[in-house]
This record gives structure tokens, sequence and C-alpha cells, in this order.
């Protein structure tokens, strides 16, 4: 395409240089008007030819270097690890704790992206061509599930809990969001079992099972 535009406003260039040179002195306004038209309208082929050919790049792959984003397969990679103040809990592939809202509770979706909970609570959301979660060491395979978000978006569940991370965690292991209440619910993190696991995190030094408590 942009070779034939280009090649069409170059004849008609070449044909608007070649009536000039050849037009007789004699010639009147009304042949001067036309080679004006000529040349603005190889002009005009030219710079429709230049539009077309970027748009074409605009439209087609992504710029070099770039890779999509999105869900990874460890964001929905379930099992059991140790957090700090809070016992053996549910954790994603990458050691994130994930929590449940206790208004969710069987399956019903209320953090969205229209409240602005989803930017605090990013949700366990199930990669491309994927419809069910990776049972890691620990969990029960049988407990995985997903839920349609109200954008038809899928996110992984766990015993009917939809699995939420929190952006405020300092880093792998660690549960700062235990036991915040906010967007209709109270944020838990969840036991192997399925269960949300209640009360405020306790200190490191705590014996075993203080400051929270299986329901």
């Amino acid at each position: 395409m942009r070779h034939t535009v280009a090649s069409i406003a170059n004849t008609l260039h070449q044909h608007a240089r070649a009536a000039t040179m050849n037009a007789p002195t004699h010639t009147g306004r009304r042949h001067g008007q036309s080679l004006l038209a000529l040349a603005a309208l190889a002009t005009t082929v030219s710079v429709l030819g230049a539009c077309a050919s970027a748009a074409k790049t605009k439209v087609g792959s992504p710029a070099p270097g770039s890779t999509p984003s999105g869900p990874s397969k460890a964001s929905v990679t379930v099992s059991a690890a140790d957090v700090v103040g809070v016992g053996r809990v549910l954790v994603n592939g990458e050691g994130r704790t994930l929590y449940l809202l206790s208004s969710e509770k069987g399956g019903k979706i209320t953090c969205t992206d229209d409240n602005g909970c989803t930017k605090m609570w990013p949700p366990s959301e199930m990669p491309s061509g994927m419809t069910g979660g990776i049972a890691g060491q620990g969990v029960q395979a049988s407990l995985l599930g997903t839920a349609k978000g109200p954008s038809g978006d899928l996110y992984l569940t766990y015993g009917g809990w939809p699995l939420y991370t929190y952006s405020r965690d300092p880093g792998p292991a660690r549960a700062a969001g235990q036991g915040i209440s906010s967007f209709g619910g109270t944020w838990s993190v969840v036991s192997p079992a399925g269960a949300p696991i209640t009360g405020a995190p306790s200190s490191p030094a705590s014996t075993a099972g203080g400051g929270y408590r299986y329901p």
C-alpha cells in the first residue's frame, strides 16, 4: 500500500514538472492554475501515504522490548506455610500471604476495581487459558475453585472463599493485613482447611497459637 501511494505521488510530480517545463510562454492563467492543482494533488497523495504508513506501524506489534503483563501461575499456586504471628496459613507461589474477606462467604465478590478495593487487596486472578488453581504442599486440591468477578474475570477461591494478597505486606510470610476491617468485612488469613483464622496476629516471641484462633 505504501509503495503504491508513493508511486502514484511520484508520477503526479513528474507530470506536473514536465507540464511546467513544456508549457508555452503564452499559456494563460487557467493553465497555470491546472499545474498548481496537479502539484497540490501529488502532495496530498504523498501525505496520505505517510499517514497510512504511520498508522500501520502504530497498530501493529507492540514496541520492541515490551512484554504483556498479567497474572502469573505463581499467583494462583496455593501452599501452606508458617507465617509470622498467625501460624500455618495459605500463601501463593511467591510466598505472599493469602487473605479472605468475611463478606464474601460463598464466593460473592464485593472487592472490586470500582470501589478501589483491589488496589489495596489484589485478587488472585486466573491467568488467561487457566481454569483452576495449582495445589502446592500442605493444601487440599479439592478445595480449590474459581469465582467470576463483576467484569467476568475468574478469581481463585479456596473452600469457597476468593483469595487476595495485601499490598502493604512487607514481603513473603508476613501478615500485616490480618484483622483489618474494610470494604464491608474483615480480612483474615486462611487455614489449610479453608477456614478464616480470626484474631489479631501475635508477636514472633509469643507461644504457638497465641493471639489467633481457628473457628
